[in-house]
C-alpha cells in the first residue's frame, strides 16, 4: 500500500531524503523490489534515486522544482516502482515522455502535449501514467459531434489534448495512457452501427425522380427543425428500375416508404398532361427527338402487347412544343411519360462553349538593287536597256523642253533700179534687221518620263556624245498581325469577318449594234475570316473543322481587279488552352538580271559602262495559329468576357494619357470599370432612400403599430 501526500496537506519539514529499501528474496535474484519512502525530499533528488534505481537516462526540465511527501509499504517490482514513480510525478503536475532511444524527458504538463509523444496502436496501449497519443478509427457517428464530449472528459488544461480529422472521420487523443484508453472505450461503446439498412421500393404509376423531390423537400423541412441527421432517412431515385431506395434509421425508413407507396397511386384517369419548361434546350428541336423515342418505345410495346394483350398499348402520345415560353406539352401513359421526363431531363443541360482565338503573323522582307549606264550619239548610236528610263526618250523630251527663237525677218538694200547691192566679198548688203519672237519649249514629256524615275539619276552630254546613269536600291518590311476570335457553343459553327466587299465584274454583254449592253457584278469579301465549328470530346480535347482566310486586293489588271488570297481548310484536335499551328509558309525569292551590250560588256571594269545590273531578294515567313478555350459554366466565360474588356480599356487609358495633338478635345472616351462581380443589388431602405420615400414609409409604419 502506497500513499500519496500532496504539498500542501502537511508542514513542510527539513529536506531529508530516505533512498529507497531494495530487499533482494535471495542473492541471485533476477529481479529487485522496492519499498520507497521519501520524505519532504526535493523532487529532482527524487527523479534522481528513481533513476539510478532503474538504471534510466533522465533529463529534467529547469522548470520541475518543489518537494514530495510519499510512502509505500509494499514491495514493488521494477514495472510496479516505475508506475509508482509516473503517479508521483502527475500528482505533482508533471509528466514523463520517454524518447525512442530510451531517454526520459521530465517536463511540466501542460508542455507534454507538444512534445515527440510516442503513438501507440490498439494492440499496444500503453499503462498507467505514461503519456500516449492515439489514432481512433471511427466509422458510424460524426467525429465532429464527438470530440466536444471527449474534451469535456480528458484534461485538456495539462497534457490531454482531443483533436478530430474530418475526411478520414478520426479521433486524435494525447494524454496519460489510462485516461486515453478510457476515452477510446468510450468511443468503442458510442460508435455502435444503428439499424441502417437499405430497402427498395419498386414504383407502378409514379415517377422515381418526382417521388425522390417530394421526400427530400419534406426531409428539408425536417432538418430546419432540428431533427438529428441520423433521425432523417436517405432516398435516391434509379430511373432505369423506376424504384427508389430507402436507407436509415428502421422507424423512419418505415415511415417514408409507407410515404412512398401512398404516393404510388394510379392517375383518376389514364391520360397524363404535363407541361415542361425548358431551361437550355429549343423547345421545337426537342419535339422531334422526343417524338423518334416515343415511337420506338410505342413499337416495343405494341410488340410485348400481342403476348400479354394490354388494353393501353394502343393509347395516343402527343408532344408538342410552345415556342413563346420554351416549353413541352405532353400527353403520355405513366410509364411513358416517365420514359421520357428521363430523355428531356438528360437533354436539357447547359451546353459547353468553345472560344476559338487565331493567330495569323505575316513577316515579309524585300531588298532590290538596279544599276545601268547608258549612251547616245548625236549621230544615231545609241546603248539602251529595258530595265531603265529610256536614254533616246529622255533626248527628244529634252529637245522638246528646248526653247526656240522663230527666224528673223531681214531687209536687204536695192539700187534705184530695184537690182541687190552687193558689197565687196560678194554678199548681199543689209539694209534692216527685225529679230523673231522667242518660243518656249513642250516639257510634258520630259516631265512625265522623269516621273517614272527611281532613285538617281545622272546624265551628261559633251561633244556630241551623251551618257545616263541611273541607280537605285530599295528595301521593304512589313509585319501583320491578326487576332480574331469568336465564341460558339459546342458542335455549332460560328463565322467572322472582318473586312469589305468589293465590285467585280462577272459577265458583259454587247448587242451588234450597242444599243443594249450591259455588266453583271458580283460583290467579293475581302479581308479576314474565320469559320470554326468545335467539338468537345471526353476530357478536356477539343475538334476543330476550321475554315481560314486572309485576303486583299492586289490591284487592277487588263480586265479587272486581282487580289491576294491565304487560306486553311484543315481538321484538328487540340486540348483545352492549347496553342498549335495550322499551316504557314515560308517563302525566300532572289532574282539577279543583268542586261549589257556583247563583247563591251564583258570588258573587266569598263564592262559596267555597257551593262545594266538588276538584284531583288524577297523572303516571307506566314504562320497562322489557334488556340481553343472550352467554357462551361457562366463564371469561365465572365472571366474571359473580363479579360478581353480589361484589355480595351488598358488601351484607351493608354491613349488618354498619351493625348492626340490632333484632337481639338482633350476629352477621349474610356470604357467603364468592369466591377460587376462584386456588385449586390440594393437594400430596401437603400431603394426607398433614393427614391426619398424612407422617412414617409418609417412614419406610417409608426403608425400603424
Amino acid at each position: 500500500m502506497s500513499i500519496l501526500v500532496r504539498p500542501g496537506l502537511i508542514k513542510q519539514i527539513s529536506a531529508l531524503t530516505l533512498s529507497a529499501a531494495m530487499i533482494f528474496s535471495a542473492p541471485t535474484a533476477i529481479s529487485a523490489e522496492y519499498s520507497p519512502n521519501f520524505k519532504g525530499t526535493d523532487i529532482n533528488e527524487f527523479i534522481n534515486i528513481v533513476g539510478k534505481n532503474l538504471k534510466k537516462t533522465i533529463i529534467v526540465d529547469p522548470n520541475v522544482r518543489g518537494k514530495i511527501n510519499v510512502r509505500s509499504y509494499d514491495l514493488l517490482t521494477e514495472d510496479q516502482y516505475y508506475q509508482f514513480f509516473l503517479n508521483v510525478l502527475e500528482v505533482y503536475d508533471y509528466a514523463v515522455v520517454e524518447m525512442s532511444n530510451g531517454v526520459i524527458k521530465v517536463i511540466r504538463d501542460k508542455d507534454a502535449k507538444t512534445s515527440s509523444i510516442p503513438v501507440v496502436e490498439d494492440q499496444e496501449q500503453g499503462d498507467g501514467d505514461a503519456m500516449v497519443t492515439r489514432v481512433v478509427q471511427v466509422y458510424n457517428v460524426s467525429v465532429k459531434e464527438l470530440s466536444p464530449l471527449l474534451r469535456q472528459l480528458n484534461d485538456q488544461a495539462g497534457g490531454g489534448n482531443v483533436v478530430h480529422y474530418d475526411p478520414s472521420n478520426v479521433i486524435m487523443l494525447t494524454g496519460r495512457a489510462a485516461v486515453v484508453n478510457r476515452l477510446a472505450e468510450i468511443i468503442r461503446r458510442v460508435d455502435q452501427a444503428g439499424d441502417q439498412e437499405v430497402e427498395i421500393v419498386n414504383l407502378k404509376f409514379a415517377s422515381a425522380t418526382e417521388v425522390v423531390r417530394i421526400i427530400d423537400t419534406l426531409n428539408k423541412d425536417a432538418a430546419k427543425n432540428r431533427t438529428p441527421d441520423n433521425l432523417i432517412p436517405k432516398v435516391v431515385a434509379d430511373d432505369r428500375t423506376n424504384s427508389v431506395i430507402v436507407s436509415g434509421e428502421g422507424t423512419a425508413r418505415n415511415r417514408t416508404i409507407q410515404m412512398i407507396k401512398r404516393l404510388d397511386s394510379e392517375l383518376e384517369s389514364s391520360g397524363n398532361t404535363k407541361v415542361y419548361y425548358l431551361k437550355y434546350a429549343n423547345s421545337e428541336d426537342m419535339v422531334k427527338v422526343l417524338q423518334g423515342v416515343s415511337s420506338s418505345i410505342a413499337q416495343d410495346k405494341a410488340g410485348g402487347a400481342k403476348t400479354t394483350t394490354s388494353s393501353k398499348s394502343n393509347r395516343d402520345i402527343s408532344i408538342e412544343a410552345h415556342p413563346d415560353s420554351n416549353a413541352l406539352v405532353i400527353t403520355a401513359e405513366p410509364d411513358m411519360m416517365r420514359s421520357l421526363e428521363a430523355v428531356i431531363r438528360q437533354l436539357d443541360i447547359r451546353r459547353a462553349q468553345v472560344q476559338v482565338e487565331a493567330i495569323i503573323v505575316e513577316v515579309f522582307e524585300g531588298d532590290g538593287f538596279n544599276l545601268g549606264v547608258q549612251w547616245i550619239s548625236e549621230d544615231g548610236g545609241m546603248v539602251q536597256f529595258t530595265n531603265s528610263t529610256p536614254i533616246g526618250s529622255i533626248a527628244v523630251g529634252a529637245e522638246q523642253a528646248r526653247t526656240r527663237y522663230e527666224a528673223d525677218e531681214i531687209t536687204y538694200r536695192t539700187d534705184s533700179s530695184g537690182a541687190p547691192v552687193y558689197d565687196d566679198d560678194g554678199n548681199r548688203v543689209i539694209a534692216s534687221v527685225v529679230e523673231g519672237d522667242e518660243i518656249q519649249g513642250d516639257f510634258s514629256t520630259l516631265a512625265s518620263l522623269l516621273g517614272g524615275v527611281n532613285g538617281t539619276l545622272v546624265g551628261v552630254v559633251k561633244d556630241g556624245w551623251g551618257a545616263v546613269l541611273q541607280a537605285v536600291t530599295t528595301a521593304t518590311n512589313s509585319n501583320i498581325l491578326a487576332t480574331p476570335s469568336l465564341t460558339t457553343l459546342d458542335n455549332q459553327e460560328a463565322s467572322f469577318i472582318v473586312g469589305q466587299e468589293v465590285p467585280t465584274i462577272t459577265g458583259a454583254t454587247a448587242s451588234s449594234t450597242n444599243s443594249n449592253p450591259f455588266q453583271t457584278v458580283e460583290r467579293k469579301e475581302v479581308g479576314i475570316k474565320l469559320k470554326v465549328t468545335p467539338q468537345i470530346n471526353e476530357g478536356n480535347a477539343v475538334m476543330l473543322t476550321i475554315e481560314q482566310e486572309v485576303s486583299s486586293v492586289a490591284g487592277a489588271t487588263g480586265v479587272d481587279v486581282s487580289f491576294n488570297k491565304r487560306e486553311i481548310k484543315t481538321t484538328v484536335m487540340a486540348d483545352d488552352g492549347a496553342t498549335i499551328v495550322l499551316g504557314g509558309l515560308i517563302d525566300e525569292d532572289i532574282q539577279e538580271s543583268v542586261s549589257k551590250v556583247p563583247l563591251l560588256g564583258d570588258i573587266p571594269i569598263i564592262g559596267n559602262l555597257f551593262k545594266s545590273t538588276s538584284n531583288t531578294k524577297r523572303k516571307r515567313n506566314l504562320m497562322v495559329f489557334i488556340k481553343p478555350t472550352i467554357i462551361r459554366d457562366g463564371l469561365s466565360q465572365s472571366k474571359v468576357s473580363h479579360r478581353k474588356y480589361n484589355f480595351l480599356r488598358a488601351q484607351q487609358i493608354k491613349r488618354q494619357s498619351e493625348g492626340n495633338f490632333l484632337s481639338y478635345s482633350d476629352d477621349i472616351s474610356v470604357l467603364p470599370e468592369w466591377d460587376d462581380h462584386m456588385a449586390l443589388p440594393p437594400s430596401f431602405e437603400e431603394y426607398l432612400s433614393e427614391k426619398g420615400a424612407l422617412k414617409e414609409y418609417l412614419k406610417k409604419h409608426d403608425e400603424q403599430e
